[in-house]
């Protein structure tokens, strides 16, 4: 299908894809409660004709679009799941959910394949083979993947998905731009939890007690010490503390520190050593200075690392959507972790970043109170995609 027709479906189809958006972004809901937002995507993809099936996996939902003869079933999956983020935008279709915001775009994920849908249920009759819509929650709980449990739950089988494409709007691209990689495109994402244990006192009487904050400093700093003397410098490497909640009086030193962090990285065989590397110097600092703690390690999402040809599919997709100069093959992986991750360990897949940057306006990141991607960058997200999956079905 030449690129003149996709565009005009796309454009057909485009206000109600707006009109999808804006209600999603305006009723965000958290990973593991977006009940209401499943129930609305599957009335949509109902009002197509099309008969999803609900609850997979949690609140996943899946449909899928025959087309005229044999082949073989290409997934599209979009996540949309929203963040515990108060929205400060300040635009007309803002949440209304105080204190959750779509701050990483999700919404705009599942309105581009509600859209794709619209274009590929008018042409079912003009492509072999299947397309399998995943709408997928709970993207953003790492320790609660929605990928892994739609996965467990059957997502990939009836019928069985041969091939997977995956998108994520991307403020570090500017809009126009689409950036894929061969190979790893997305790090390992993993959290750790550590507890330390001291011992109150007077904060007039240290010497009687154990400070559990003075331990915490140190062992935030003797972490730092992982990456910088531990990863070679050829490879890349993040360890992050994001809370720490200890004591309960200015005057009384404290007996106990929580933490949690985050441990990011591309390749296997580093990770594999991040549990031992992070829990010996916990335990070591916190005994050393007449402590103790716990700790626990959890592996989250692996590396999400595309398929070679699957990769070469959206390159070329991505070519006949904006021309070469559209096309952004990145020098480096991002150390974000995403958990198509694990269709990807499943079945060849590939992901890539949709530029949604306007140049005129403030940059703002992901997981920004003020983040909102260019809304024009939809349409090159839906079309990309469609490309991709008809482009698949025709080579299958």
């Amino acid at each position: 299908m030449d690129q003149e027709r996709i565009s005009a479906l796309v454009e057909k189809y485009w206000d109600k894809v707006k009109e999808h958006r804006y209600y999603m972004h305006t009723h965000p809901e958290l990973s593991h409660y977006e009940k209401n937002t499943a129930a609305y995507i599957a009335e949509t993809l109902k009002k197509m004709g099309l008969s999803p099936k609900e609850n997979i996996g949690g609140y996943g939902v899946t449909a899928v679009i025959e087309g005229k003869g044999e082949g073989k079933c290409v997934g599209l999956r979009a996540d949309f799941d929203a963040l515990p983020i108060t929205e400060c935008t300040g635009v007309p279709f803002a949440s209304e959910n105080p204190g959750v915001m779509h701050a990483c775009g999700h919404d705009a994920h599942a309105a581009m394949l509600l859209g794709a849908a619209y274009v590929l249920n008018e042409i079912k009759d003009e492509f072999a083979g299947k397309v399998k819509l995943v709408f997928q929650p709970s993207e953003e709980d790492a320790a609660g993947s929605g990928a892994k449990a739609m996965i467990a739950d059957g997502c990939l089988e009836d019928p069985h998905v041969d091939a997977m494409f995956g998108q994520h709007v991307w403020p570090n691209l500017p809009y126009g731009k689409v950036g894929v990689r061969n190979g790893a495109m997305m790090a390992s994402s993993d959290r750790f939890f550590i507890t330390i244990k001291g011992k109150n006192s007077h904060g007039s009487a240290p010497e009687n007690g154990i400070d559990a904050i003075v331990i915490a400093a140190q062992v935030i700093s003797a972490l730092q010490t992982i990456v910088s003397r531990n990863v070679g410098p050829l490879d890349s490497a993040v360890v992050t503390i994001g809370t720490i909640h200890g004591g309960n009086r200015y005057n009384v030193i404290a007996d106990e520190v929580k933490m949690e962090g985050t441990c990011r990285n591309l390749n296997p065989v580093i990770r594999n050593t991040m549990p031992d590397r992070i829990g010996n110097i916990v335990r070591g600092v916190s005994e050393s200075m007449g402590g103790s703690c716990d700790f626990k390690y959890m592996k989250c999402y692996s590396p999400t690392v595309n398929d070679p040809e699957k990769f070469a599919i959206v390159r070329d997709s991505i070519v006949e959507v904006l021309g070469e100069e559209g096309l952004v093959i990145p020098e480096n992986s991002a150390l974000g972790g995403e958990d198509f991750s694990f269709y990807c360990q499943e079945i060849p897949s590939a992901f890539f970043w949709l530029g949604c940057q306007d140049e005129d306006l403030p940059k703002y990141p992901i997981h920004h109170g003020k983040f909102l991607p260019k809304e024009e960058s939809l349409i090159i997200g839906m079309k990309v995609m469609l490309t991709a999956a008809l482009n698949f079905l025709k080579q299958a």
